[in-house]
């Protein structure tokens, strides 16, 4: 097969608002053919917070607690779940254009990137592998996640890898539904995520992870990504849009109140040990936002705990049960003295509230 001829961009550290910025910039110059198929590397110097373009900020984001320590907050052009970002997250994008990949549909995209991705880490003697929707993970527990958007011709595809972990930062500045139980809540974090340093007892250097994961690319998508610069056009793009970027009008556009996503908080007990249920609905939709599990129970495989959250992200209250058992059915798994029936009643339990109308209106749901 012939080879095509790329670019690899190393824009080392920016900020969160230089980093949206070069996103759109550079999108947008793909799309009008002003810019190559591009490889691109960068760092954050100083933590930051990301939502998702269609995310709003008052619902994903501890904005008090950013604002109060200088935290910047920032949306991404691209969808996806907000991110907390320092010196620890390593971020990795493709500026592509559609026909060469073979792929229309986001979904296969994701799969043969993070695929990729996942064979340069295990360059680095991770066991990294490909998780769907779009994560990449070691031994269950995540560490890059990955989002995409198309404009026209033009992908851009990008992953944040952690070089480094730091939990207790990132449960101060997202909002997170486990909040209250911050011991615990720490405890499930780390063992759902973890990250270079964690796995390889040491942080590797950027141009070691950079080149590990350009050489997978490049024989991946069978291109070359020579060493390059950012174009006057692509940097003149980026400066214009940098004034749009810092706008409120740009960060808060999805801006939607804290009380419409409540926190409900629950406890079941069980012959198979107690069941703690986190959980925040989107009290517009009916739908589960976000759900965490924690407590003395014992299951196998351990990724169970994330997997069955996963599958019950933006899932409507009212599917909830069959939507546990679907999950089920299709998994796996040995639990002691736990039954599936056990994660329904302890998610309904959590629910009961909203279902019988008596903490906010969920609409199409209850009485």
């Amino acid at each position: 097969m012939n080879r095509c001829a790329g670019r690899r961009l190393d824009l080392g550290v920016l900020s969160p608002e230089t980093y949206v910025a070069t996103d759109r910039a550079l999108l947008e110059c793909r799309e009008q053919g002003l810019a190559p198929d591009t490889l691109l590397f960068l760092e954050f110097a100083r933590p930051g917070a990301l939502v998702g373009f269609h995310q709003s900020i008052s619902q994903e984001i501890q904005v008090a607690y950013c604002r109060g320590h200088g935290i910047p907050v920032q949306r991404r052009v691209t969808g996806g779940g907000a991110l907390y970002v320092d010196d620890g997250v390593f971020g990795w994008e493709l500026y592509l254009d559609r026909a060469a990949l073979g792929r229309a549909d986001l979904g296969d995209v994701a799969k043969l990137l993070c695929t990729l991705a996942a064979e340069g880490l295990r360059e680095l003697g991770v066991p990294a592998c490909y998780r769907p929707r779009n994560d990449i993970e070691v031994d269950g527990r995540k560490i890059c996640g990955t989002g995409g958007v198309y404009d026209g011709d033009a992908l851009l595809y990008h992953g944040s890898l952690l070089l480094d972990f730091d939990v207790e930062r990132m449960l101060d500045v997202l909002r997170i539904p486990a909040q209250k139980w911050r011991d615990k809540a720490i405890v499930a974090a780390r063992e759902r995520v973890t990250s270079l340093r964690s796995l390889l007892g040491t942080r590797p250097t950027a141009k070691a992870v950079s080149d590990a994961l350009a050489r997978a690319f490049s024989r991946g998508l069978h291109t070359d990504f020579a060493p390059g610069v950012l174009s006057q056009a692509e940097q003149a793009w980026r400066e214009r849009t940098r004034l749009e970027i810092a706008s409120d009008d740009w960060i808060y556009q999805h801006d939607r109140p804290e009380t419409e996503t409540p926190v409900l908080e629950g406890l079941y007990r069980c012959a198979g040990g107690l069941l703690r249920t986190a959980l925040s609905v989107d009290a517009r939709t009916g739908r589960i936002r976000q759900i965490w599990f924690t407590g003395d129970f014992f299951v196998h495989p351990k990724r169970l705990v994330a997997d069955l959250e996963a599958a019950l992200r933006d899932v409507a209250v009212a599917d909830v049960r069959l939507a546990i058992e679907r999950f089920f059915g299709q998994y796996p798994v040995e639990m002691l003295l736990l039954s599936r029936e056990d994660f329904c009643r302890a998610v309904e339990d959590t629910l009961a509230p909203i279902i019988g109308g008596t903490r906010v209106a969920v609409p199409g749901v209850g009485a």
